[in-house]
Protein backbone atom coordinates (compact mmCIF):
# COMPACT_ATOMS: atom_id res chain seq x y z
CA UNK A 1 0.00 0.00 0.00
CA UNK A 2 0.98 3.42 -0.71
CA UNK A 3 0.13 7.42 0.68
CA UNK A 4 -2.05 7.17 -2.67
CA UNK A 5 -4.96 4.74 -1.84
CA UNK A 6 -5.41 6.60 2.03
CA UNK A 7 -7.28 9.60 -0.07
CA UNK A 8 -4.83 12.09 0.85
CA UNK A 9 -4.89 15.40 -0.67
CA UNK A 10 -2.30 15.90 -3.14
CA UNK A 11 -0.25 18.97 -1.21
CA UNK A 12 0.32 16.86 1.41
CA UNK A 13 1.23 13.60 -0.89
CA UNK A 14 3.37 15.79 -2.41
CA UNK A 15 5.16 17.37 1.07
CA UNK A 16 5.32 13.29 1.95
CA UNK A 17 6.96 12.83 -1.49
CA UNK A 18 9.71 15.72 -0.63
CA UNK A 19 10.42 13.93 2.15
CA UNK A 20 10.99 10.39 0.63
CA UNK A 21 8.14 9.15 2.38
CA UNK A 22 6.37 6.59 -0.18
CA UNK A 23 4.79 3.65 1.92
CA UNK A 24 2.69 4.24 4.89
CA UNK A 25 3.48 2.17 8.46
CA UNK A 26 0.86 -0.10 10.32
CA UNK A 27 -0.27 2.64 12.54
CA UNK A 28 -0.55 5.02 9.84
CA UNK A 29 -2.48 2.58 7.22
CA UNK A 30 -5.11 1.95 10.07
CA UNK A 31 -5.24 5.26 11.83
CA UNK A 32 -5.53 7.80 8.86
CA UNK A 33 -8.85 6.66 7.61
CA UNK A 34 -10.23 6.46 11.12
CA UNK A 35 -9.40 10.25 11.46
CA UNK A 36 -10.31 11.55 8.20
CA UNK A 37 -13.95 10.11 9.10
CA UNK A 38 -13.57 12.52 12.27
CA UNK A 39 -13.63 9.29 14.29
CA UNK A 40 -12.06 9.52 17.94
CA UNK A 41 -9.29 7.07 18.31
CA UNK A 42 -7.69 5.14 21.20
CA UNK A 43 -3.85 4.52 19.43
CA UNK A 44 -1.64 1.86 21.78
CA UNK A 45 1.48 2.35 20.10
CA UNK A 46 5.45 1.85 21.25
CA UNK A 47 7.77 4.77 19.84
CA UNK A 48 9.46 4.47 16.37
CA UNK A 49 6.13 2.94 14.55
CA UNK A 50 5.75 5.97 12.68
CA UNK A 51 2.00 7.32 14.88
CA UNK A 52 3.23 11.19 14.55
CA UNK A 53 2.48 10.98 11.17
CA UNK A 54 -0.29 9.00 11.65
CA UNK A 55 -2.12 11.99 13.72
CA UNK A 56 -0.46 14.65 11.95
CA UNK A 57 -1.33 14.05 8.20
CA UNK A 58 -5.39 13.11 8.62
CA UNK A 59 -5.20 16.48 10.89
CA UNK A 60 -3.65 18.55 8.26
CA UNK A 61 -5.84 16.99 5.48
CA UNK A 62 -9.17 18.41 7.98
CA UNK A 63 -8.24 21.97 8.89
CA UNK A 64 -7.54 22.39 5.40
CA UNK A 65 -11.10 21.28 4.09
CA UNK A 66 -12.51 23.17 6.96
CA UNK A 67 -10.40 26.50 7.13
CA UNK A 68 -11.86 29.65 7.08
CA UNK A 69 -10.70 33.32 6.11
CA UNK A 70 -9.83 35.61 8.85
CA UNK A 71 -7.92 35.54 12.03
CA UNK A 72 -6.26 32.45 12.65
CA UNK A 73 -7.53 30.62 16.26
CA UNK A 74 -5.93 27.54 17.68
CA UNK A 75 -7.76 24.78 16.22
CA UNK A 76 -5.74 22.30 17.05
CA UNK A 77 -4.26 21.19 20.01
CA UNK A 78 -1.25 18.00 20.66
CA UNK A 79 -0.07 17.80 24.48
CA UNK A 80 3.09 15.83 24.39
CA UNK A 81 5.09 15.47 27.71
CA UNK A 82 8.94 16.71 26.42
CA UNK A 83 10.22 19.42 25.14
CA UNK A 84 12.04 17.58 22.90
CA UNK A 85 9.12 15.19 21.89
CA UNK A 86 7.09 18.75 21.24
CA UNK A 87 9.93 20.27 18.83
CA UNK A 88 10.18 16.75 16.68
CA UNK A 89 6.13 16.95 16.10
CA UNK A 90 5.91 20.76 15.81
CA UNK A 91 8.65 19.74 12.59
CA UNK A 92 6.43 17.21 11.47
CA UNK A 93 3.32 19.63 11.09
CA UNK A 94 5.64 22.02 9.06
CA UNK A 95 7.10 18.99 6.95
CA UNK A 96 3.85 17.81 5.87
CA UNK A 97 1.92 20.80 6.03
CA UNK A 98 4.56 22.79 4.00
CA UNK A 99 1.86 23.46 0.91
CA UNK A 100 -1.21 24.30 3.09
CA UNK A 101 -1.84 27.46 4.30
CA UNK A 102 -2.01 26.56 8.24
CA UNK A 103 0.61 27.79 10.98
CA UNK A 104 1.77 25.86 14.05
CA UNK A 105 3.67 26.91 17.05
CA UNK A 106 5.78 25.02 19.98
CA UNK A 107 6.02 26.31 23.48
CA UNK A 108 7.70 24.95 26.25
CA UNK A 109 8.95 25.61 29.37
CA UNK A 110 12.83 26.19 30.25
CA UNK A 111 13.13 29.32 28.30
CA UNK A 112 11.48 32.63 27.81
CA UNK A 113 7.91 33.00 27.34
CA UNK A 114 7.91 36.23 25.24
CA UNK A 115 8.92 35.02 21.55
CA UNK A 116 6.16 32.35 22.26
CA UNK A 117 3.57 34.75 23.34
CA UNK A 118 4.31 37.17 20.32
CA UNK A 119 3.88 34.66 17.80
CA UNK A 120 0.62 33.57 19.81
CA UNK A 121 -0.52 37.07 19.07
CA UNK A 122 -0.15 36.93 15.61
CA UNK A 123 -2.54 33.93 15.05
CA UNK A 124 -1.90 30.07 15.01
CA UNK A 125 -3.80 27.13 13.12
CA UNK A 126 -2.07 24.21 15.63
CA UNK A 127 -0.05 24.36 18.78
CA UNK A 128 1.96 21.70 19.98
CA UNK A 129 2.51 22.04 23.77
CA UNK A 130 3.82 20.46 27.03
CA UNK A 131 1.47 20.94 30.30
CA UNK A 132 3.04 23.34 32.54
CA UNK A 133 3.61 26.16 30.19
CA UNK A 134 0.48 25.75 28.25
CA UNK A 135 -1.68 26.12 31.77
CA UNK A 136 1.00 28.98 32.44
CA UNK A 137 0.52 31.39 29.52
CA UNK A 138 -3.68 29.64 29.91
CA UNK A 139 -3.74 31.03 33.27
CA UNK A 140 -2.31 34.77 32.04
CA UNK A 141 -5.11 34.78 29.22
CA UNK A 142 -2.40 34.72 26.02
CA UNK A 143 -4.40 31.28 25.27
CA UNK A 144 -7.92 30.24 24.59
CA UNK A 145 -8.77 26.64 23.77
CA UNK A 146 -12.32 27.43 22.89
CA UNK A 147 -11.93 26.90 19.41
CA UNK A 148 -10.46 24.19 19.82
CA UNK A 149 -12.03 21.20 17.52
CA UNK A 150 -9.07 18.57 17.39
CA UNK A 151 -7.04 17.43 20.36
CA UNK A 152 -4.29 14.79 20.62
CA UNK A 153 -2.69 13.67 24.00
CA UNK A 154 0.58 12.27 22.97
CA UNK A 155 2.62 9.94 25.20
CA UNK A 156 -0.01 9.30 27.42
CA UNK A 157 1.73 6.93 29.75
CA UNK A 158 4.71 9.10 29.76
CA UNK A 159 2.72 11.64 31.09
CA UNK A 160 2.01 9.33 34.19
CA UNK A 161 5.01 8.79 34.84
CA UNK A 162 6.17 12.32 35.06
CA UNK A 163 3.60 13.43 37.37
CA UNK A 164 1.75 15.58 34.24
CA UNK A 165 -1.58 13.79 34.33
CA UNK A 166 -3.28 16.26 37.27
CA UNK A 167 -1.82 19.09 34.81
CA UNK A 168 -3.39 17.37 31.84
CA UNK A 169 -6.61 16.54 33.40
CA UNK A 170 -7.01 20.74 34.20
CA UNK A 171 -6.00 21.34 30.36
CA UNK A 172 -9.02 19.03 29.59
CA UNK A 173 -11.48 20.19 31.45
CA UNK A 174 -10.68 23.76 29.90
CA UNK A 175 -11.67 22.41 26.26
CA UNK A 176 -14.91 22.12 24.15
CA UNK A 177 -17.17 19.21 24.54
CA UNK A 178 -17.13 19.06 21.07
CA UNK A 179 -14.05 18.12 19.64
CA UNK A 180 -12.35 14.67 17.99
CA UNK A 181 -10.11 13.49 20.43
CA UNK A 182 -7.14 11.34 19.28
CA UNK A 183 -5.24 9.27 22.17
CA UNK A 184 -1.81 7.74 22.06
CA UNK A 185 -0.24 5.91 24.81
CA UNK A 186 2.42 2.94 24.37
CA UNK A 187 1.25 1.68 27.44
CA UNK A 188 -2.29 0.71 29.20
CA UNK A 189 -1.80 0.95 32.70
CA UNK A 190 -5.12 1.59 34.92
CA UNK A 191 -5.08 5.38 35.32
CA UNK A 192 -4.29 6.18 31.55
CA UNK A 193 -7.19 3.35 30.71
CA UNK A 194 -9.84 5.25 33.02
CA UNK A 195 -8.63 8.28 31.27
CA UNK A 196 -9.16 7.51 28.01
CA UNK A 197 -12.07 6.18 28.77
CA UNK A 198 -13.69 9.45 30.42
CA UNK A 199 -12.26 11.80 27.12
CA UNK A 200 -12.98 9.55 24.01
CA UNK A 201 -16.31 9.36 22.25
CA UNK A 202 -16.60 6.11 20.92
CA UNK A 203 -13.34 5.59 19.66
CA UNK A 204 -11.68 2.97 17.15
CA UNK A 205 -9.00 1.67 18.63
CA UNK A 206 -5.83 0.99 16.77
CA UNK A 207 -2.81 -1.29 18.28
CA UNK A 208 -0.29 -2.01 15.70
CA UNK A 209 1.95 -4.21 18.22
CA UNK A 210 1.16 -6.26 21.67
CA UNK A 211 1.76 -3.87 24.49
CA UNK A 212 5.24 -3.61 25.95
CA UNK A 213 7.01 -5.81 23.31
CA UNK A 214 9.85 -5.13 21.36
CA UNK A 215 10.51 -3.87 17.37
CA UNK A 216 11.60 -7.03 15.44
CA UNK A 217 14.16 -5.19 13.84
CA UNK A 218 16.46 -4.62 17.20
CA UNK A 219 18.63 -7.12 17.46
CA UNK A 220 19.07 -7.18 21.19
CA UNK A 221 22.45 -8.38 23.80
CA UNK A 222 23.20 -8.49 27.40
CA UNK A 223 26.86 -7.98 28.91
CA UNK A 224 27.10 -9.15 32.65
CA UNK A 225 29.31 -6.89 34.05
CA UNK A 226 30.84 -5.47 36.99
CA UNK A 227 29.49 -2.16 37.95
CA UNK A 228 33.22 -0.63 38.11
CA UNK A 229 33.90 -1.96 34.52
CA UNK A 230 31.04 -0.21 32.78
CA UNK A 231 33.00 2.49 31.69
CA UNK A 232 36.11 0.22 30.31
CA UNK A 233 33.43 -2.09 28.94
CA UNK A 234 31.55 1.06 26.80
CA UNK A 235 34.99 2.26 25.78
CA UNK A 236 36.03 -1.17 24.68
CA UNK A 237 32.95 -1.64 22.33
CA UNK A 238 33.40 1.94 20.72
CA UNK A 239 36.77 1.01 19.46
CA UNK A 240 34.59 -0.57 16.92
CA UNK A 241 34.40 2.50 14.46
CA UNK A 242 31.27 0.95 12.58
CA UNK A 243 29.61 2.51 15.48
CA UNK A 244 29.01 5.65 13.70
CA UNK A 245 26.73 7.29 16.26
CA UNK A 246 25.32 5.39 19.60
CA UNK A 247 22.66 6.66 22.24
CA UNK A 248 23.75 6.14 25.87
CA UNK A 249 21.10 5.78 28.41
CA UNK A 250 21.89 6.34 32.38
CA UNK A 251 19.50 6.53 35.46
CA UNK A 252 20.52 9.92 36.93
CA UNK A 253 21.86 12.93 35.44
CA UNK A 254 25.01 12.85 37.46
CA UNK A 255 25.61 9.60 36.33
CA UNK A 256 24.79 11.08 32.21
CA UNK A 257 27.60 13.57 33.22
CA UNK A 258 29.67 10.95 34.34
CA UNK A 259 29.53 9.00 31.46
CA UNK A 260 29.74 11.84 28.57
CA UNK A 261 33.06 12.99 31.03
CA UNK A 262 34.80 10.00 30.87
CA UNK A 263 34.19 9.51 27.14
CA UNK A 264 35.41 12.35 26.41
CA UNK A 265 38.23 12.01 28.62
CA UNK A 266 38.81 8.57 26.64
CA UNK A 267 38.96 10.66 23.18
CA UNK A 268 35.63 9.99 22.23
CA UNK A 269 33.56 13.23 21.16
CA UNK A 270 30.54 12.61 23.52
CA UNK A 271 27.57 15.24 25.33
CA UNK A 272 25.16 14.90 27.79
CA UNK A 273 21.38 15.73 27.85
CA UNK A 274 18.87 15.80 30.93
CA UNK A 275 16.82 18.21 32.91
CA UNK A 276 19.34 20.25 34.35
CA UNK A 277 20.57 21.18 31.01
CA UNK A 278 19.32 24.37 29.50
CA UNK A 279 17.17 24.13 26.75
CA UNK A 280 19.66 25.51 24.14
CA UNK A 281 22.37 23.02 25.36
CA UNK A 282 20.21 20.45 25.29
CA UNK A 283 19.06 21.55 21.49
CA UNK A 284 22.40 22.19 20.70
CA UNK A 285 23.44 18.77 22.11
CA UNK A 286 20.90 16.96 20.17
CA UNK A 287 22.02 18.93 16.71
CA UNK A 288 25.18 17.95 16.97
CA UNK A 289 24.20 14.31 17.58
CA UNK A 290 22.00 14.29 14.74
CA UNK A 291 24.18 15.77 12.51
CA UNK A 292 27.20 13.12 13.44
CA UNK A 293 29.69 15.72 14.89
CA UNK A 294 28.61 14.33 18.41
CA UNK A 295 29.81 10.46 18.41
CA UNK A 296 27.75 9.52 21.71
CA UNK A 297 24.91 11.55 23.09
CA UNK A 298 24.18 10.21 26.63
CA UNK A 299 21.35 10.81 28.08
CA UNK A 300 18.44 10.01 31.10
CA UNK A 301 15.04 8.51 30.20
CA UNK A 302 12.88 11.64 30.47
CA UNK A 303 15.15 13.98 27.97
CA UNK A 304 15.55 10.72 25.87
CA UNK A 305 11.64 10.87 24.89
CA UNK A 306 11.23 12.19 21.73
CA UNK A 307 14.67 11.81 20.38
CA UNK A 308 14.32 11.00 16.62
CA UNK A 309 17.40 10.12 14.93
CA UNK A 310 17.38 8.75 11.65
CA UNK A 311 19.10 5.46 11.49
CA UNK A 312 20.35 5.27 14.33
CA UNK A 313 21.61 2.08 14.42
CA UNK A 314 22.98 1.77 17.92
CA UNK A 315 21.39 1.98 21.61
CA UNK A 316 23.29 1.06 24.75
CA UNK A 317 21.67 0.74 28.49
CA UNK A 318 24.77 1.82 30.87
CA UNK A 319 22.27 1.19 33.47
CA UNK A 320 19.65 -1.17 33.17
CA UNK A 321 16.22 0.86 33.73
CA UNK A 322 14.48 -0.46 36.83
CA UNK A 323 10.79 0.01 35.47
CA UNK A 324 10.41 -2.81 32.67
CA UNK A 325 8.05 -0.45 30.25
CA UNK A 326 11.61 1.64 30.04
CA UNK A 327 13.64 -0.57 28.52
CA UNK A 328 11.34 -0.87 25.46
CA UNK A 329 10.78 2.86 25.19
CA UNK A 330 14.61 2.74 24.78
CA UNK A 331 15.59 0.73 22.30
CA UNK A 332 12.87 1.75 20.70
CA UNK A 333 14.69 4.78 19.67
CA UNK A 334 16.65 2.58 16.75
CA UNK A 335 15.20 0.46 14.24
CA UNK A 336 12.69 2.71 13.81
CA UNK A 337 10.67 2.43 10.14
CA UNK A 338 11.76 -0.47 9.32
CA UNK A 339 15.29 0.14 9.98
CA UNK A 340 17.96 -2.59 11.67
CA UNK A 341 18.67 -1.94 15.40
CA UNK A 342 21.40 -2.69 18.13
CA UNK A 343 20.61 -2.78 21.58
CA UNK A 344 23.02 -3.19 24.01
CA UNK A 345 22.50 -3.56 27.72
CA UNK A 346 24.93 -4.18 30.95
CA UNK A 347 23.96 -5.45 33.54
CA UNK A 348 25.63 -5.56 36.93
CA UNK A 349 24.84 -7.97 39.86
CA UNK A 350 22.36 -5.56 41.60
CA UNK A 351 20.80 -4.94 38.53
CA UNK A 352 19.82 -8.82 37.39
CA UNK A 353 16.74 -8.32 39.13
CA UNK A 354 16.14 -5.23 36.58
CA UNK A 355 16.71 -7.86 34.05
CA UNK A 356 14.18 -10.58 35.34
CA UNK A 357 11.44 -8.38 35.09
CA UNK A 358 11.87 -7.15 31.74
CA UNK A 359 12.65 -10.48 30.32
CA UNK A 360 9.09 -11.04 31.90
CA UNK A 361 7.23 -7.87 30.22
CA UNK A 362 9.05 -8.82 26.76
CA UNK A 363 8.03 -12.63 26.76
CA UNK A 364 12.29 -13.39 25.19
CA UNK A 365 15.57 -13.88 26.69
CA UNK A 366 18.38 -11.55 26.18
CA UNK A 367 20.86 -13.17 24.73
CA UNK A 368 24.44 -12.38 26.45
CA UNK A 369 27.50 -12.10 25.47
CA UNK A 370 30.05 -14.42 27.43
CA UNK A 371 32.96 -13.34 25.54
CA UNK A 372 34.38 -9.83 26.12
CA UNK A 373 37.55 -8.49 28.11
CA UNK A 374 35.20 -7.60 31.43
CA UNK A 375 33.29 -10.28 32.47
CA UNK A 376 32.68 -10.30 35.91
CA UNK A 377 35.18 -10.67 38.53
CA UNK A 378 37.88 -8.40 35.92
CA UNK A 379 39.90 -6.54 38.33
CA UNK A 380 39.41 -2.78 37.82
CA UNK A 381 42.08 -1.41 35.55
CA UNK A 382 44.58 1.44 37.00
CA UNK A 383 42.67 4.38 37.29
CA UNK A 384 42.51 6.89 33.77
CA UNK A 385 44.44 4.04 32.29
CA UNK A 386 41.83 4.89 29.76
CA UNK A 387 41.61 8.43 29.91
CA UNK A 388 43.71 10.79 27.49
CA UNK A 389 47.83 11.78 29.08
CA UNK A 390 47.83 14.09 31.69
CA UNK A 391 50.60 17.15 31.21
CA UNK A 392 51.91 14.75 34.09
CA UNK A 393 52.15 11.80 32.22
CA UNK A 394 53.93 13.19 29.32
CA UNK A 395 56.45 14.34 31.44
CA UNK A 396 56.98 10.74 32.92
CA UNK A 397 55.99 11.20 36.61
CA UNK A 398 52.36 9.47 36.33
CA UNK A 399 53.82 6.12 37.44
CA UNK A 400 54.56 7.42 40.77
CA UNK A 401 51.23 9.94 40.76
CA UNK A 402 52.76 12.69 41.48
CA UNK A 403 53.20 16.37 40.44
CA UNK A 404 56.31 17.60 40.86
CA UNK A 405 56.69 20.67 38.82
CA UNK A 406 54.37 21.91 41.13
CA UNK A 407 55.60 24.36 43.91
CA UNK A 408 55.14 23.23 47.53
CA UNK A 409 52.64 25.44 48.78
CA UNK A 410 53.94 27.68 51.92
CA UNK A 411 51.10 27.04 54.58
CA UNK A 412 52.29 30.20 56.78
CA UNK A 413 52.01 33.05 53.85
CA UNK A 414 48.59 30.99 53.01
CA UNK A 415 47.25 31.55 56.87
CA UNK A 416 48.61 35.19 57.10
CA UNK A 417 46.78 36.02 53.20
CA UNK A 418 43.53 34.58 54.71
CA UNK A 419 43.45 36.66 58.13
CA UNK A 420 44.70 33.09 59.65
CA UNK A 421 47.29 33.29 62.71
CA UNK A 422 50.72 34.70 62.81
CA UNK A 423 53.74 35.27 64.63
CA UNK A 424 53.43 39.04 64.28
CA UNK A 425 50.85 40.89 66.52
CA UNK A 426 47.76 42.64 65.24
CA UNK A 427 47.65 46.25 64.67
CA UNK A 428 44.30 48.12 64.75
Amino acid sequence: MSFDNLNIIAPILMALKEEGYTQPTPIQQQAIPIVLRRKDLLGCAQTGTGKTAAFAIPVLQLMNESKQPGRKNIRALVLTPTRELAIQIDESFRNYGRHLDLKSLVIYGGVGQKPQTDALRQGVDILIATPGRLLDLIDQRHISLSHVEYFILDEADRMLDMGFIHDVKKIIARLPQKKQTLFFSATMPMEITRLSASILHQPERVEVTPQATTAETVQQKIYFVDKGNKKQLLIHLLQDPAIVTTLVFARTKHGADRVARDLTRAGIRAEAIHGDKSQNARQRALSNFKAKQTRVLVATDIAARGIDVDELAYVVNYDMPNVPETYVHRIGRTGRAGASGMAISFCDNEEREYLRDITKLIGIRIPSVDEHPFKPGTPLPPKESFDRPHHSQKQGVAAAGKRSDRPPVNNKKKKKRFGGWSNKKKVF
